[in-house]
């Protein structure tokens, strides 16, 4: 009689799987060899000092930025880049712009439409790039943006919302192209202090509804409340990564205790 077939439990391969990432600006090395793992449904919040290099590296990801050196990979698909005959080759535009309708980016600035509303904003890239029908499109937008507290505001132009609430309507936006990623560079910096948390509350609910997420942020409690991994860098490297215990709760790390030690005081 034959041994039972023991079945091996299939590990998932990461959505996000950067390796090795280089990128310079002249003669300014600003990533030295990131390397990072996000499995789908998980918060990443990316920590550290001004010029670190966290946004860029969120720019790689989305290819807003070209990497010099290393591997970005998207749920397997190598981001700006193809492989043919043993070389790598730049992608066309045209094949860029098809990798980045499945990522979608909040930035500091709010980018809105000034002369579109707010429903107008959300319905555009969907119809345009996506050819979804008009109708749907509105039909879905008219969701998010209750989804995200702003279901009065439809038909304000941005000039008649606060920043929070702009925040919260590139962020319907974003979610409008029904991404497999979420990108966040610091998207309450720009912001009163006293809109900032209606942005994070947007962020809250997102993560908890397994929104995969990667965030660039300053706001060290949303990263401890919220976050699975938590990676501070410096100098254009990870210099360590872990929960939100360890890294926040337990630095290793002198530049890492420096840093939350500052940002605590408020400076």
């Amino acid at each position: 009689m034959s041994a039972p077939e023991v079945q091996v439990p299939r590990v998932q391969a990461p959505l996000v799987r950067a390796v090795n990432v280089h990128k310079s600006f002249g003669h300014v090395e600003v990533l030295r060899g990131v390397d990072l793992d996000v499995h789908a449904g998980e918060v990443v919040c990316l920590l550290g000092p001004s010029g670190s290099g966290k946004t860029t590296f969120l720019r790689c990801i989305n290819a807003l930025e070209r990497i010099d050196g290393g591997r970005i990979r998207v749920d397997g698909d190598l981001i700006g880049l193809e492989e043919r005959g043993g070389r790598l080759h730049r992608l066309t535009d045209e094949r860029l712009a098809r990798q980045r309708r499945d990522i979608g980016m909040v930035f500091q600035r709010f980018n809105l439409f000034p002369h579109m509303t707010a429903l107008q904003n959300v319905v555009e890239a969907p119809v345009r790039v996506r050819g979804v029908a008009r109708a749907q499109a509105r039909e879905e937008a008219l969701a998010l943006l209750e989804r995200v507290g702003l279901a009065d505001r439809v038909h304000n132009y941005p000039a008649q919302l606060s920043g929070g609430q702009q925040q919260r309507v590139a962020i319907a936006r974003a979610l409008a192209m029904r991404p497999k990623l979420m990108l966040f560079d610091e998207p309450t910096s720009a912001l009163d202090p006293e809109l900032v948390g209606e942005v994070l509350a947007v962020m809250r609910e997102l993560a908890a509804d397994g929104t995969t997420m990667i965030v660039v942020t300053h706001e060290v409690q949303f990263a401890r409340e919220v976050a699975d991994q938590v990676v501070f860098m410096d100098g254009g490297v990870v210099v360590e990564r872990g929960t939100p215990a360890d890294v926040i709760g337990a630095p290793r790390h002198e530049r890492t205790r420096a840093f939350l030690s500052r940002v605590r005081e408020g400076g």
